[in-house]
C-alpha cells in the first residue's frame, strides 16, 4: 500500500479524472452530492465559499495495493481502508469521495477531498508526505498488507513515460552510486546510462543549492526520483564513498609492510635471543629502562618467595 498526494485548483477537473474511466466507480462518499461531474464539483465549490482564500483546495490521494493483496481487496474492505487512511492522516470534517479503479493489476482507488472543512477552516498539508509514509505502514501492519519490493522490482514498462523515466533514472542514480567516489566519476557513469546532471546554484554564486537529473527530455529534481537524492545527501554519500576507497588502499598496504617488519624481528629474536648481534641498535628510552628494572626486580622477588 502506498499514497500519492497532489493539491489542485479545480474540482471539475479532478473529479472527471477519477471518474471518467469505464470501470471507474464511487464506492464511500462524505457530504457531497453525486451527480454528474459538474453537479459533484459544484458541490465541492460551495464548500470552498467557506474560505475563498484557499488558492488550492482540492485534495487528491492515490491508494495502490499489491496484487497478492487483491482478493481481499472488497469494495467494502478498500472503503474502509480509505476512509481509516483520511483519519490518520488527519483528514476530518470534510467533503470526499473515494472512487475505486480496476484498469490495473494493481488494485488501488483515489480520494479526492475538500481541504476547507464544514467550519471553513483549512486541513494543514504540514509535513503530509512524511505522515503519508507514517500512515500508510501503519495500515499495512494492522491489516497484514504487502510491503513492497522497493524501486529496484518495479516493473517499468506499466507505468506511465513520466513515472517511468524516474524509476530509470532512480536506478542509474543507485547504480553510479555503487562505485563512484567523486561527483565527475559519478556523472560520467549516469552518462552511460542516457541520465544527465546539472547543479542549481544559489544566486550569482557557486555555491550549490540543488540537482536536477533529465532524462528522455524529462527533468526532475533528485528529491523527486527519492528523498535520498537531494545534493547534500548525494555528495554525503559520494564523500563515504571517497573515503571507504582511500581507507582499503590503506588496508591492503600497511599489513603487508607492518607483517613483513614485524616477522624479521621476530624471527630475529627467535634466533639470537633479546640480546642478540643482529637486533637493532636502537638506545632503550627511560620509560623503557624503567619498566626492565621493575620487570627484573618483580623476578628476584618472585625467586626469594619460592
Amino acid at each position: 500500500m502506498i499514497g500519492k498526494i497532489r493539491k489542485g485548483r479545480s474540482f471539475s477537473g479532478c473529479i472527471r479524472y477519477v471518474t471518467q474511466k469505464d470501470d471507474a466507480k464511487i464506492i464511500a462518499s462524505e457530504g457531497v452530492l453525486l451527480g454528474t461531474v459538474e453537479e459533484t464539483a459544484r458541490s465541492f465549490r460551495w464548500q470552498c465559499l467557506l474560505n475563498p482564500d484557499v488558492a488550492k483546495p482540492v485534495g487528491h490521494i492515490a491508494l495502490s495495493f499489491k496484487p497478492e493483496d487483491a482478493p481481499r481487496l472488497t469494495d467494502a474492505f478498500m472503503a474502509r481502508l480509505a476512509e481509516e487512511y483520511l483519519v490518520l492522516m488527519g483528514i476530518r470534517n470534510t467533503q470526499f469521495i473515494v472512487v475505486r479503479h480496476h484498469g490495473t493489476d494493481n488494485p488501488h482507488c483515489h480520494i479526492v477531498f475538500n481541504r476547507v472543512d464544514f467550519d471553513g477552516k483549512v486541513i494543514s498539508d504540514s509535513n503530509d508526505f512524511k505522515r503519508n509514509e507514517r500512515v500508510t505502514k501503519m495500515l499495512k501492519d494492522k491489516y497484514s498488507l504487502t510491503y513492497s519490493e522497493g524501486k529496484q522490482s518495479v516493473k517499468t514498462e506499466k507505468l506511465h513515460a513520466s513515472e517511468r523515466v524516474k524509476y530509470e533514472i532512480y536506478r542509474a542514480v543507485k547504480e553510479a552510486l555503487r562505485s563512484a567516489n567523486t561527483w565527475k566519476e559519478f556523472q560520467n557513469k549516469l552518462l552511460k546510462m542516457g541520465v544527465e546532471m546539472e547543479f542549481k546554484y544559489k544566486g550569482n554564486t557557486n555555491e550549490v543549492q540543488g540537482i536536477r537529473f533529465i532524462k528522455d527530455n524529462q527533468s526532475f529534481k533528485g528529491s523527486e526520483i527519492d528523498r535520498s537524492f537531494s545534493w547534500s545527501r548525494l555528495d554525503a554519500a559520494l564523500d563515504h564513498n571517497h573515503v571507504t576507497s582511500l581507507e582499503n588502499d590503506v588496508s591492503q598496504k600497511q599489513p603487508y609492510h607492518e607483517q613483513s617488519h614485524g616477522s624479521i624481528i621476530d624471527n630475529l629474536v627467535e634466533v639470537t635471543g633479546t640480546g642478540g648481534v643482529f637486533m637493532p641498535s636502537v638506545a632503550p628510552t627511560e620509560d623503557e629502562k624503567e619498566a626492565e628494572r621493575l620487570r627484573r626486580k618483580k623476578k628476584r622477588r618472585k625467586g626469594r618467595s619460592l
